[in-house]
């Protein structure tokens, strides 16, 4: 898909979110929007049950664990690339640092990337895109949305959806069809590698919407706050 069919998709997913607000009696301050939000959850449900995740079965089954690695380390050197740029915004100069060092050792030594010498070398990664840029700079997380097939995002993230989207290298390969299948290879190896944590959290949430989403706020503050994050929640 186009970056100009997920902008529509994007706006059209705002104004059916606006319409959706009223539709909940007391919602979680954070997720004004959770009758809107809970469908498209279910949505989603349904696309993972009878698409994504027997996918991601299949090219588990298919591949040894090697090639999945050597795919998993590929992207992740793609992500070390725009995770540098966005450090270097938030003036992070060891994060910085060692992003540029993973990406140098890794694309030459590590063939690509398919091979992460940089972790044999005890380089961390550091994973940073403009939605944390945006967030260290002050920014608001804004109320939790959940996107047709993308997903959940705070209102800061899809803010932020556009440059990320320019700058992931992933996204701006020349050739076509590199550009729209890689990104495909991408979410599928990321998918086979949560599949025991999928099934995991199905069995043990009495509501998967609502622990997803206390989940999802408690992982991006853990990033915001380098694993420390304040007692006191950031405003919506």
């Amino acid at each position: 898909m186009s970056w100009h069919a997920w902008r529509r998709l994007l706006a059209l997913t705002m104004l059916l979110a606006l319409q959706a607000c009223a539709t909940v009696a007391q919602p979680d301050a954070r997720d004004p929007m959770e009758s809107f939000n809970r469908t498209v959850f279910g949505f989603n449900e349904v696309v993972d049950k009878a698409v994504l995740k027997p996918v991601a079965t299949g090219y588990k089954a298919v591949t040894p664990d090697w090639m999945r690695k050597g795919v998993g380390n590929f992207f992740n050197n793609l992500q070390d690339m725009w995770s540098a740029v966005n450090n270097g915004l938030q003036g992070r100069g060891q994060e910085f640092s060692d992003s540029v060092g993973r990406v140098m050792v890794n694309s030459s030594i590590g063939l690509l990337g398919l091979i992460d010498v940089a972790s044999d070398l005890n380089i961390e990664r550091h994973t940073a895109d403009f939605g944390l840029t945006l967030g260290r700079w002050g920014v608001p997380p804004g109320p939790y949305v959940v996107l047709p097939i993308l997903g959940p995002y705070t209102l800061r993230e899809v803010a932020a959806f556009a440059v990320d989207t320019r700058g992931m290298p992933v996204y701006n390969i020349g050739d076509q069809d590199t550009r729209t299948w890689l990104p495909i290879v991408d979410v599928v190896d990321l998918r086979a590698k949560y599949l025991s944590a999928g099934d995991v959290l199905e069995g043990a949430a009495l509501d998967p919407y609502s622990f997803r989403r206390d989940a999802y706020f408690q992982r991006q503050r853990n990033i915001q706050f380098d694993g420390n994050p304040p007692e006191v929640e950031d405003p919506p």
